[in-house]
């Protein structure tokens, strides 16, 4: 059977190719060359060595097979009519679901600027033509190793975020190097807008799907100034400093869990995101010490430490009035320094909310 007529007509439904895969017996390997001829040889000599081989001779169909079929390694010539390989291999790095798998070029350029125009592209290697079947699986067999620990990686990572998602928490995967978002939960999402406003992603109601986005740069320079502690901390059995972003009376803590995928550049970080709001100590506050709404919150930003100017920022009101509401606060509770306003409201908070942080 020639490669050419191994081709259909059109490209099978998404879930169909994926499914009739049997990843268990055979690793996926897409070859993607214009001139059928090298589709045969190399066709032939990778199923006589067990591999599942799909097809494709241009561009566009290359991009669709590898969405459907997720192959294990992606063999690509560099000149093609159209799109050619270069472009082929920047969008499927470009894509989370595909970005990590390796890519090999075939190429009958041997200039040094093709050669690094195909590394820069996010090729891992590259075999010039004529294509030499026996070369091909040699470096085939290299790259896909580490195809396999990648994505053991990232089924791992899967199992790690269901749990994470299953106890309520928010949870993304950040690109170290540049700060991309490569995955991130519905409730993350909310959050990060909440948080910080701005180009927040869309997607399915509840769904968990990678999206084009970056992270706030408050997350990726945390994170950045944190890769080279991780060694010392880890000696010391220590956790890396959480990041906390307040909001009023709510604050949302991130912290790193684990490193999934290639480790280059920094990797890509699973961060939970933990939102604690102590709207209820507030009203436990006011309950406790028949205050009104606004006394306690007033009174909820002292035990915080924040001074008069402080409070009245927080709550839209001038140092004057916050001095008012606290002289009334200081009858009620029966003191006459804000030391021990504090200390009071403090001991009858840490008895119905001990994990209050003050």
């Amino acid at each position: 059977m020639t490669a050419t007529a191994m081709l259909p007509t059109h490209a099978p439904p998404l879930d169909a190719t994926a499914q009739a895969l049997d990843r268990t017996r055979a690793d996926v390997v897409l070859i993607v060359d214009d001139v059928p001829d090298n589709l045969a040889v190399l066709h032939d000599a990778l199923e006589e060595s067990g591999y599942t081989v799909l097809v494709a001779t241009n561009g566009e169909t290359a991009l669709s097979r590898a969405a459907q079929a997720l192959p294990d390694v992606v063999l690509l010539d560099a000149m093609m009519p159209g799109m050619d390989g270069f472009e082929v291999a920047r969008r499927l790095k470009g894509l989370p679901a595909t970005a990590h798998i390796p890519i090999i070029f075939m190429t009958g350029l041997t200039e040094t600027e093709h050669l690094v125009a195909a590394l820069d592209a996010g090729g891992v290697d590259y075999v010039t033509k004529p294509i030499k079947p026996k070369e091909v699986l040699a470096r085939m067999n290299v790259h896909l190793q580490g195809a396999r620990r990648a994505r053991q990686e990232i089924r791992q990572a899967g199992q790690a975020r269901n749990a994470l998602d299953a106890f309520g928490y928010a949870s993304i995967t950040v690109r170290a190097s540049d700060g991309r978002l490569m995955w991130q939960t519905a409730l993350a999402r909310e959050l990060l807008h909440g948080y910080f406003g701005g180009g927040a992603a869309t997607g399915a109601a509840g769904e968990a799907v990678p999206v084009p986005a970056f992270a706030p740069a408050p997350v990726t320079e945390w994170l950045q100034a944190q890769l080279p502690r991780l060694a010392d901390l880890a000696v010391q059995q220590l956790e890396p400093p959480r990041l906390v972003v307040e909001q009023g009376a709510r604050r949302l803590s991130f912290s790193l869990h684990q490193q999934t995928g290639d480790s280059e550049g920094g990797g890509d970080w699973l961060i939970v995101m933990r939102e604690v709001s102590d709207a209820a100590v507030i009203e436990a506050m006011g309950l406790s010490f028949k205050l009104t709404a606004r006394e306690a919150e007033v009174l909820y930003w002292l035990v915080k430490g924040k001074t008069n100017r402080d409070i009245g920022d927080i709550l839209g009101a001038s140092p004057a009035t916050v001095k008012k509401h606290l002289e009334r606060v200081y009858v009620k509770l029966g003191v006459e320094t804000r030391t021990a306003a504090a200390g009071i409201a403090m001991a009858r908070i840490r008895q119905t909310h001990p994990q209050f942080e003050g």
